[in-house]
């Protein structure tokens, strides 16, 4: 692909150093783009970027904060001049019972998981108009089951759901949006926190589809997205759960 001065390809992924948002930011950059990591953890960002190489570079960003929204999408231009591809990806969550969950913690992550897309789209959308490019949101299975005590992280994510459709209208025909909603995916490889425990038979055989996802399983089909041969595709929620949505449950 061509460089800044040539009109190579760009894709910007928030949440891009670590998990799903690093392979998805590597698949990227093995299909010959430029990407743009955002993320807020600046060690992680970086040791991202050298993994990557020249075709990439970190930016910290809060995605959270208007201004640094802002920013982010000033440096990608200035660096590269272009913005093709939008991977609306970073996102944070906690466990904790509703009597618990204090309203700082609710507009927190509401903030990083839902308003950040929209910011992200807003600042975004005059570049990606002039390259005809394309939004992936991450949303999650959570937006349509639940586990219990996480109702600030699946509000979000059913709120990322219903931005990707009336984003597609608002935003069409120049740029397409749609949104992922991932189930169990392992990311052990692509983190640096401490060890996950190891999976078990059990883990894989509860899938219909006999294994746990990988981060892969989710960037390829971002990969898809953005592509030509998804010229028709806007608006859309592809769940990617080894089929567990599908799946009716009884204790017996």
């Amino acid at each position: 692909m061509k460089d800044k001065k040539s009109g190579n390809s760009v894709a910007l992924v928030t949440g891009g150093a670590e998990g799903i948002g690093l392979c998805i930011s590597q698949a990227f950059a093995r299909a010959g783009m430029n990407v743009v990591i955002a993320d807020n953890n600046s060690s992680a960002g970086r040791k991202a970027q050298r993994s990557i190489g020249s075709n990439s570079v970190f930016v910290q960003t809060d995605v959270s904060n208007e201004a640094a929204v802002k920013k982010m999408i000033a440096q990608t231009v200035r660096h590269f001049g272009r913005i093709d591809y939008l991977i609306n990806n970073a996102a944070i969550g906690k466990t904790v019972s509703i009597e618990k969950l204090s309203f700082a913690d609710w507009t927190k992550i509401l903030h990083t998981n839902l308003s950040a897309a929209f910011l992200c789209a807003k600042y975004a959308a005059k570049y990606q108009r002039k390259t005809h490019g394309a939004i992936v949101n991450i949303a999650s299975t959570r937006a349509l089951m639940s586990e219990a005590n996480t109702e600030a992280y699946s509000a979000s994510k059913g709120g990322i759901v219903a931005l990707t459709h009336a984003l597609a209208v608002s935003l069409g025909p120049d740029i397409r949006v749609n949104c992922i909603s991932p189930g169990w995916i392992d990311t052990r490889d692509y983190t640096n926190k401490p060890k996950f425990p190891p999976l078990t038979e059990a883990d894989h055989k509860q899938h219909p589809a006999g294994r746990v996802g990988r981060p892969e399983d989710i960037a390829q089909m971002v990969l898809y997205l953005c592509s030509k041969e998804a010229g028709f595709i806007t608006g859309q929620n592809f769940i990617i759960d080894g089929g567990m949505t599908k799946k009716m449950i009884y204790v017996e």
